[in-house]
Order: structure tokens, then C-alpha cells, then sequence
């Protein structure tokens, strides 16, 4: 599929409109529209953007967009789907917030963020779902998993500490890991 400005541009917005639940939904909607429909990326590139924007200061989706956009089409790219994720946002927040506080009392509204909730936790575990077979992909990763998780159980401890000590483990692991299989294949050189 062609990637121009525009079609990047109405493939985030419509994403952007379906975002509800904040960035650690998107996941599952942006594989729908280019992995699995346009075939513009690869699931692990787009994991990589997701986690890569995840663990850096902003808003998740807006990040995932600029790496994704960046990739399709440089820096009109990034341009193109920054703007078309946030456009839907800004345009409800503007068109609704006039009439904000009478909406949210009517029993009806209430209804539907209720079902707007069950679909939020529904694409929440469709997220982890495509995180963990990204990511969990060995013994070490596991091991690393689980005690992310214990620590942030435990909630003792800030969750950005969190984050920085499994990139931290991941960067010490991969060079390891580097260097290990750097030595395997100058011994099998040799031999």
C-alpha cells in the first residue's frame, strides 16, 4: 500500500479515534492497520516502537506514532501521525467540554463507559498478550518478568525504576549475550 502523508495521516487518525483507555491500548489497533492490513511494518517493529515509546517521557500513542511515522516516511511521516492520532482527541476534548459535566450525569452516558471500560481491559490483554510473546522468549526474560512484577507488586518502588533496571538488565544481558556469540564464532573459525 502507498505510503503518502495522507494515508499515513488517515490511518493514525482512525486509530486515534478508537484509542480509548490511553496508550497502552494501541497496540492491538495499530497491528490491526499496519501489520495486519497495510503490511506496512512488521509486528516486532512495531513492538520495538511500542516499548521504545513506553519507556520514554510522553503520552505512549503519540510516541508509537512518531517512531512508526518515522519509519514509513521520515520526518513527514512522524509529522503525518503524530497529527492524525492526537486530532481526534483534541477535536472531542474541544467539541465536548462544554457540554462535559451534563453528559457524564446522564445514566445512559454512565452505561456506555462501563462497556467503554470492558473494551479498554479487553485490549489491555491483547496488548500484553503480543508484549509477552515479543518478549518472554527465554529463561532469562522470565526471570526478569517475574521480578518486574514482584517489585511492582511489592509497590515499594517506583515503577520508572522499575523500567530502568529491566533496561539496564537488557542492555548488560544483549552485550553479554554479543560478546558470548562474538567468542562462539571466531572458535568455530579457528576450528
Amino acid at each position: 500500500m502507498e505510503k503518502s502523508f495522507y494515508s499515513i495521516f488517515k490511518t493514525f487518525f482512525k486509530v486515534g479515534t478508537l484509542l480509548l483507555g490511553g496508550g497502552y491500548v494501541i497496540l492491538p489497533l495499530l497491528t490491526s492497520e499496519l501489520v495486519d492490513k497495510k503490511k506496512w511494518i512488521t509486528s516486532d517493529e512495531l513492538c520495538e516502537y511500542y516499548a521504545l515509546g513506553a519507556s520514554l517521557p510522553g503520552i505512549i500513542a503519540a510516541n508509537t506514532a512518531i517512531f512508526t511515522g518515522r519509519k514509513l516516511l521520515g520526518t513527514k511521516g512522524a509529522i503525518a501521525a503524530i497529527a492524525g492520532i492526537i486530532t481526534p482527541a483534541f477535536l472531542a476534548i474541544v467539541l465536548l467540554a462544554s457540554i462535559l459535566s451534563e453528559i457524564v450525569e446522564n445514566p445512559t452516558v454512565q452505561h456506555i463507559f462501563w462497556g467503554v471500560g470492558i473494551g479498554v481491559i479487553t485490549l489491555l490483554f491483547l496488548a500484553v498478550k503480543e508484549m509477552w510473546t515479543k518478549c518472554v522468549t527465554d529463561k532469562f526474560t522470565l526471570i526478569i518478568y517475574f521480578i518486574c512484577l514482584g517489585l511492582a507488586l511489592w509497590g515499594k518502588i517506583p515503577l520508572s525504576l522499575i523500567i530502568i533496571f529491566a533496561l539496564v538488565t537488557g542492555i548488560v544481558y544483549q552485550r553479554f549475550e554479543d560478546k558470548r556469540n562474538l567468542k562462539k564464532s571466531e572458535n568455530m573459525e579457528i576450528n
